[in-house]
């Protein structure tokens, strides 16, 4: 099963029995709730971090450290940089300046590929499975390492059958695990929206990742689907793995987040656990806008007053801007942006 093989990842860093949130809260404990926090067990760590479009600052991060085993939430207004803080972080895209290191190992300049295979992986808000290929052959694709891959390695079915049964079997496991097996032989263009959402993150876990960055998972998915999404990604806490994940839904983040940063106008404003964000008045201030003493203002259907924490900080679904977000994957007009 895939949780035997997370011990030989993240899994086998973990010293102690406790639960993963347990395990993660306690390591956070007395780490201070400010931007650019040093994090004790730091998996991966950005330094000076600036891409731009034009004249369009979209990341432009100081420093961040994101801790080792943790489930960690991106979030901030539409707009504020977090799809292109991934794309760069991931190899997607190319900044104007600054380094990061993965597990100690400089990663800028790496192709999307080659961070793939170091241990960071990463899903969309627009699932990219292969339509015209069955969901089983989608999960074989997504492990690395094959040997099938070179050319005269191909021409010997001896030697790479065994691997490929290998994959296979694992490719099995997690799709009855995202409850995808009985759609193994299906094309993936004929699943819902939700099922490819599932399909993405269980190919991307063929990887053997220790670092999986999750763009919106929630995004489009129906509640009960919703539901078990939220439960994989907490059973990937418990396996050992870290996980980066942006989210809007802030019942989504504080449900399963160890810790939260707020993005805003492509900067890191805060940082914290989902308690503490929620009360911090930057985070109040980037998303209702400017900062009111004492004003009253609604915020996806919920009065909130300045100063107070915010019952709720998702954007309304029906934003008008959401749609020019130069974060979404789908803006047509992004690059020039």
């Amino acid at each position: 099963m895939y949780a035997d093989d997370m011990s030989a990842t993240g899994a086998g860093r973990a010293t102690d029995q406790l639960p993963g949130r347990d395990r993660v809260g306690q390591a956070l404990a007395g780490v201070a709730a400010r931007p650019g926090v040093a994090k004790p067990d730091p998996i991966l760590v950005a330094d000076q971090v600036v891409r731009r479009f034009g004249g369009l600052v979209a990341v432009d991060v100081a420093h961040l450290e994101v801790q080792r085993g943790a489930i960690t939430a991106v979030i901030g207004p539409n707009g504020a940089g977090k799809t292109t803080l991934f794309n760069v972080l991931t190899g997607f895209d190319k900044p104007q300046s600054g380094h990061w290191t993965f597990e100690g190992r400089p990663v800028q300049g790496r192709r999307a590929h080659q961070v793939a295979r170091l241990g960071m992986v990463r899903t969309f808000q627009l699932t990219k499975a292969l339509s015209r290929l069955t969901v089983i052959d989608n999960m074989r694709l997504g492990a690395t390492g094959q040997d099938g891959e070179n050319f005269w390695i191909s021409l010997l079915p001896f030697v790479w059958g065994r691997q490929e049964r290998e994959i296979t079997d694992r490719a099995d496991d997690l799709l009855a695990r995202f409850r995808l097996d009985q759609l193994r032989d299906e094309y993936a263009g004929s699943l819902s929206g939700g099922q490819r959402k599932l399909l993405e993150m269980a190919r991307a876990l063929m990887a053997r990742p220790d670092l999986l960055l999750l763009d919106e998972p929630m995004a489009g998915v129906n509640p009960a689907l919703a539901q078990s999404l939220l439960g994989h990604v907490k059973q990937l806490r418990e396996d050992g793995m870290t996980v980066l994940f942006v989210e809007h839904d802030m019942d989504t983040v504080h449900d399963i987040s160890d810790w939260v940063v707020v993005m805003g106008e492509g900067q890191v404003i805060a940082e914290g656990t989902p308690d503490q964000v929620m009360a911090n008045q930057r985070v109040i201030d980037a998303y209702l806008g400017a900062h009111h003493d004492g004003a009253v203002k609604t915020v996806a259907g919920h009065d909130v007053v300045a100063g107070e924490p915010p019952v709720d900080l998702t954007p309304a679904a029906d934003d008008p801007d959401r749609a020019d977000d130069p974060d979404r994957a789908d803006d047509p007009d992004r690059e020039q942006k």
